[in-house]
């Protein structure tokens, strides 16, 4: 689980800081972005952080673009910054951002995208702040920010994704949306509403405190509404709360309540009663579950230095090693497992035989773990090695290969109620103990105590210890949390109610016979009462045998004990493994003969040594049971002979049938390995061509798979770059728009030259003065038609543009009339060197504008 942060720095807990809202956004996250902060005020009290995937080659325009779309200070983190509210905080491209103590760092050297930074601040952020982390994913491709998200989650902070069909790219999204933690999905223009209610709703105290005037509920107290709530869980998904830390559990109803704004907890009660769906999102709520692959490297590397290389080297030739991981949530851990030994054979040169038994009480996490597919982001977790070693990349996910998946069998296991697993050689249970209560702790313990074989090993997590079972476990790395089993018995397994519970089979129901290492063989309970009917019909029956249509047994009548025998080796129903070696033969026989003819049939006595040592006369009979299913199912009665009177029914003669038997299958052993000669000449030459195709395959796909994580990363940046270029684009265009209107508006001659004394832009006035058109733009303004006297204007934008102090003086123009000439020249960026203004005004109209009506003097040359 992830833990509270420690505010020996700060002299604060995360409870007591403010709120920080962590927004990870990737290609097309610039739109979300803006419409996102246009909604949100610039007084939440909350600290806002955004990360994304810049490249380190360029500098980022977003703070100048996000100035305009919030009131909220922006700053760029390049060192140590502390978090202040009310302000808007961007990572540096390139790098990752990391929060310890309420101060935002950069540490270590600039990294590509690649590096996931959303989820390396997420987590820094969950560990540090708590209930009181939010964390929005925006637009993006891949799959960066689902890890960190469900560490947010598992911290108790609100988690929020952009709608998938509201973002430019759906990958980040949906890609945290699948984890099935997301508390709301909505269009980006929604989320600040949705981040300012929660952040204002508790801040000032938890929901259950909140003192409001709520409606009429139906329980009396909080008491019984948390109660009620922890009975309708255990009637809706068969999981006992009460058995968890009463802190836990209200701490995770609390942060519901806080996300669907319920108060007080009566009245959340009632919506759990009213809404099923509710009541999921508590189940899972309250399921914590936090994992990734080789959580805590160093326990792991423990685990296969002290553990799993020295017992790979200890393994028999064809002994398979067990391995039971419960609680394994999501499945990393059975698979990291399960990694390590078949790497540990591999080095041992060993065939590997390993299977590993991963369990846990959600359905949902077992679905998931199966599937055995993880979002990209796991390249962060898994070493280089393993992960090209034991995982194929499909698209934005890698699948563990069928190699690692055959080794792992998945299944739902309540640790505190259902039976233990047995005969393990290792047994990983790690961050689960810490969620119950110490007597249920204790119980769990027993049963991991009673799975392991002696001398079995034990690996706990680090936060957690073996109690009062630690007088039969010897330490091997107090660290890692490894212990090895003594052997001693942990003392009977009770349930819940103190009471031993029978073996039961995956749906929960009692199973007549418990096999291990043999096939499953469920007893039908309409087959057993057929049984005993047929049975009752014929005679007070003998000891006698239920079987199957594999000869395997089903279920035993009378005493049964003297007639059956157990082998050394493994485990197995079936009649040969059960029999007396005398009996098998005739037993098979007998069993062949009533399928294939479905009539009762009788074999001659024989003399057998039964399990008291005496020689006994026993009669085989064998006849059909009506199943209810359709399945084979026969009775195999062994009735004592007390002399060799012949029977009223026909013998079977053993030795014929089993002549005729064997004929039956050799010919259908020759001709079936006459096909299989075929087939595998076929295979042969497809295989070899097949290799051969696939060695070519795998070297294009390891250049193809190189060159789509860099085209990948590549794409995210030129997205991010084309989104900030159109958003300068609109700013210039808006610039320019605005410089012709004051352009007109000024009613003077303006001309605008470059460092080469090119015509750049000029006003209507100017044209107008000068001539000028469209296709001057461009052309040396001393190449243009002089109009006014004795004066060359090019010669002052020279001398103004070599760094003179600028010209003004008063022209006179060719039709007379009279201007006032300013130049300066005026700085442009490096690239574009320097440039020249030119403006004139006109004199003459301002003299006739300023002089009395009576006094007016046409200029020379103008019409009377």
């Amino acid at each position: 689980m992830v833990g509270a942060a420690d505010g020996a720095s700060t002299g604060t807990t995360p409870s007591e800081r403010g709120y920080v809202v962590a927004v990870g956004a990737s290609a097309g996250g610039l739109e979300a972005l803006e419409r996102l902060f246009d909604g949100l005020p610039a007084d939440t009290g909350a600290a806002f952080v955004v990360i994304q995937h810049l490249s380190p080659d360029r500098k980022s325009a977003m703070c100048d673009l996000l100035a305009s779309h919030t009131a909220m200070p922006i700053a760029i983190v390049e060192g140590p910054t502390a978090l202040e509210p009310n302000h808007v905080y961007l990572g540096p491209a390139g790098g990752v951002l990391q929060l310890r103590d309420g101060v935002l760092s950069v540490p270590g050297t600039v990294v590509r995208a690649s590096s996931l930074p959303i989820d390396a601040f997420f987590h820094s952020l969950a560990e540090q702040q708590g209930s009181r982390s939010v964390a929005v994913v925006l637009s993006g491709t891949g799959s960066d920010g689902t890890r960190g998200a469900v560490a947010v989650h598992a911290a108790g902070g609100l988690l929020v994704a952009q709608e998938p069909t509201n973002a430019k790219f759906d990958g980040m999204p949906r890609s945290v949306i699948a984890t099935g933690l997301v508390d709301a999905v909505m269009p980006a223009e929604q989320i600040a509403a949705r981040l300012v209610a929660h952040v204002r709703a508790t801040s000032s105290a938890p929901p259950a405190m909140v003192d409001q005037a709520a409606p009429r509920t139906s329980v009396a107290s909080p008491e019984e509404a948390v109660d009620g709530i922890l009975q309708l869980l255990l009637r809706a998904g068969g999981i006992d709360f009460h058995e968890y830390k009463p802190a836990t559990v209200l701490r995770r109803i609390e942060r519901r309540m806080s996300v669907r704004q319920v108060v007080p907890i009566e009245a959340y009660h009632d919506l759990v009663l009213s809404d099923r769906a509710e009541l999921q999102a508590l189940r899972r709520e309250l399921l914590i579950r936090v994992t990734s692959f080789f959580r805590d490297p160093e326990a792991f590397e423990a685990l296969r230095r002290e553990v799993i290389v020295p017992r790979v080297q200890r393994a028999a030739p064809g002994e398979t090693l067990r391995v039971w991981v419960a609680g394994t949530s999501t499945g990393e851990e059975a698979y990291g497992i399960a990694m390590l030994f078949l790497r540990a054979f591999e080095d041992a040169r060993k065939a590997p035989m390993v299977k590993v038994f991963a369990t846990d009480v959600e359905q949902a996490n077992i679905d998931i773990a199966a599937r055995g597919s993880y979002p990209d982001s796991i390249a962060a977790e898994v070493p280089e090695a393993l992960l090209g070693r034991y995982f194929q990349r499909k698209g934005a996910a890698y699948t563990v290969t069928s190699e690692l998946r055959q080794r792992i069998v998945f299944a739902r296991h309540n640790l505190l109620a259902d039976p233990p697993f047995t005969r393990m050689d290792l047994v990983s249970c790690r961050n689960t103990l810490i969620y119950f209560r110490d007597d249920a702790q204790e119980r769990a313990m027993r049963r991991l105590q009673y799975a392991l074989l002696p001398g079995g090993c034990l690996m706990l997590g680090t936060s957690e210890s073996i109690g009062e079972a630690q007088r039969d476990f010897t330490v091997i790395d107090p660290r890692a949390r490894l212990f090895r089993s003594l052997g001693r018995s942990g003392g009977p397994l009770h349930s819940a109610h103190g009471v031993t519970p029978p073996m039961a089979d995956s749906r929960g129901r009692p199973s007549s016979i418990a096999s291990t290492g043999a096939r499953s063989v469920r007893t039908v309970p309409d087959a057993v009462a057929n049984g005993f009917a047929s049975l009752l019909k014929a005679y007070a029956p003998p000891p006698s045998l239920l079987v199957n249509g594999a000869h395997e047994l089903v279920h035993a009548y009378g005493e049964v004990e003297k007639i059956l025998r157990v082998r050394e080796g493994s485990a197995s129903l079936a009649l040969t493994s059960i029999l007396p070696e005398a009996l098998v033969p005739v037993a098979a026989a007998l069993l062949f003969t009533c399928a294939r003819e479905s009539a009762r049939s009788v074999a001659d006595v024989v003399r057998v040594t039964l399990g008291d040592g005496e020689s006994h006369a026993l009669r085989l009979s064998a006849w059909p049971v009506l199943h209810p299913d359709g399945d084979a199912l026969f009775m195999l009665a062994f009735e004592p002979v007390a002399s060799t009177d012949a029977t009223a029914a026909a013998a079977i003669d053993v030795g014929a049938e089993t002549v005729a038997r064997l004929h039956m299958v050799e010919g259908e052993l020759a001709s079936t390995r006459e096909l299989l000669q075929s087939t595998i000449e076929q295979l042969e030459t497809s295989n070899e061509e097949l290799q051969a195709t696939n060695e070519e395959l795998m070297a294009s796909n390891e250049e193809m798979q190189s060159s789509n994580e860099e085209m990948q990363s590549l794409n995210e940046e030129l997205n991010t770059v084309n989104a900030e270029n159109l958003e300068k684009l609109g700013v210039l265009e808006r610039l320019t728009t605005d410089l012709d209107g004051l352009f007109d508006a000024t009613g003077a001659a303006i001309v605008v030259v470059d460092a080469a004394v090119r015509l750049t832009r000029m006003s209507p006035e100017a044209r107008r003065l000068f001539g000028f058109a469209d296709t001057d733009l461009g052309r040396p303004f001393a190449d243009l038609a002089p109009h006014f006297i004795d004066t060359d204007l090019a010669t002052d934008l020279r001398a103004t543009l070599r760094g003179g102090a600028g010209v003004q003086r008063e022209l006179r123009a060719a039709d007379g009339r009279d201007f006032l000439m300013r130049v300066r020249a005026f700085p442009l960026p490096p690239a574009l060197q320097q440039g020249a203004v030119a403006t004139f005004i006109d004199l003459t109209a301002l003299r006739v504008a300023a002089a009395p009506s009576s006094t007016v003097v046409a200029p020379p040359g103008s019409a009377p």
